[in-house]
């Protein structure tokens, strides 16, 4: 693949899916901390499509116990879709701005889409210390950022899975999920007889983040077009990224996130992106939204030397 030389910007203010209030202004947190002017200094044109409309979680009914909020969740990821879609057929790189992670329903749905009709298929790299897999049956929440890859590769509710008409949106083969350390006990079964390769904290520790990354890489790319990454901040310790959705201790270093969104830059395989979870309510001076923007420039060019 060529490297793009525009970047559709795309902000998604979504916390519906989420149980703690404040990701919603994660679009705004990124945007202040520069990212379009950080991005338009390694050589991009960047286009800020502005925010797909949300409704707000004060004036609408919760909804299913088990799903909270599915349906307004469903029609902000179907509005996702086609502007992720519309962007990158017009040949920009789409760089959604969560939000919660439901987001990558609409982000994912958007570039599967776009690769079906030219009959490819699209790999995805999910960085996040959660495994996202769970179904309705098995949440102990009912929050929808729990179940986005569950939903991905066809297992949840239909309005989420079957986004474009059809499921799933990636082959459970090309999935790959890197830095997963919390685990809900009924979620475990769906990780482990998916398809899906996950790589926990115990294989980077062991075999270091540049392995894991290859192999990752490698399973997204496996007869796909290219992959989509999914970055959730909560991958990243919370000593360096404080301000997330659901913090776990004992995640990715700041070194190590860095080295993950080089090694997908150095494949020029990344066909769009996500970033997800920032929390601005429970941040330190912007900086959770700091680091975002840096992991983003490693992933999109930025080198050392």
């Amino acid at each position: 693949m060529t490297r793009p030389s525009s970047i559709a910007v795309i902000g998604a203010p979504l916390d519906l899916g989420a149980g703690r209030r404040g990701v919603d202004m994660g679009p705004s947190a990124l945007r202040v901390a520069n990212l379009n002017g950080r991005l338009t200094s390694l050589g991009y044109r960047v286009a800020d499509l502005g925010n797909v409309a949300v409704e707000q979680p004060e004036s609408l009914p919760t909804g299913p116990s088990d799903s909270r909020y599915l349906p307004q969740i469903a029609q902000t990821c179907v509005r996702l879709a086609r502007i992720v879609g519309k962007a990158a057929g017009d040949g920009s790189m789409p760089l959604v701005l969560g939000g919660d992670h439901s987001v990558a329903i609409g982000s994912v749905s958007g570039m599967a889409q776009r690769f079906r009709k030219r009959k490819r298929s699209l790999g995805l790299v999910w960085i996040d210390a959660h495994a996202d897999m769970n179904t309705p049956e098995t949440s102990p929440s009912g929050n929808v950022h729990g179940m986005p890859l569950a939903c991905l590769i066809g297992m949840g509710p239909r309005s989420l899975t079957h986004i474009g008409g059809f499921a799933p949106k990636v082959d459970p083969k090309n999935v790959a999920l890197v830095g997963v350390r919390e685990v809900d006990q009924l979620e475990k079964p769906h990780v482990k007889d998916s398809g899906v390769r996950a790589f926990t904290m115990r294989d980077i520790d062991e075999r270091g983040l540049r392995a894991v990354m290859e192999d990752a890489i490698g399973i997204a790319s496996a007869g796909t077009a290219g992959f989509h990454v999914s970055l959730d901040m909560d991958s990243v310790d919370p000593q360096e990224a404080p301000g997330v959705g659901t913090p776990v201790r004992g995640g990715i270093t700041y070194r190590e996130a860095h080295l993950a969104m080089e090694i997908v830059c150095d494949s020029g395989l990344m066909t769009s992106l996500d970033v997800v979870e920032v929390n601005p309510v429970i941040d330190e001076a912007n900086r959770t939204a700091v680091l975002a923007v840096e992991l983003v420039m490693s992933g999109l060019g930025k080198r050392i030397l």
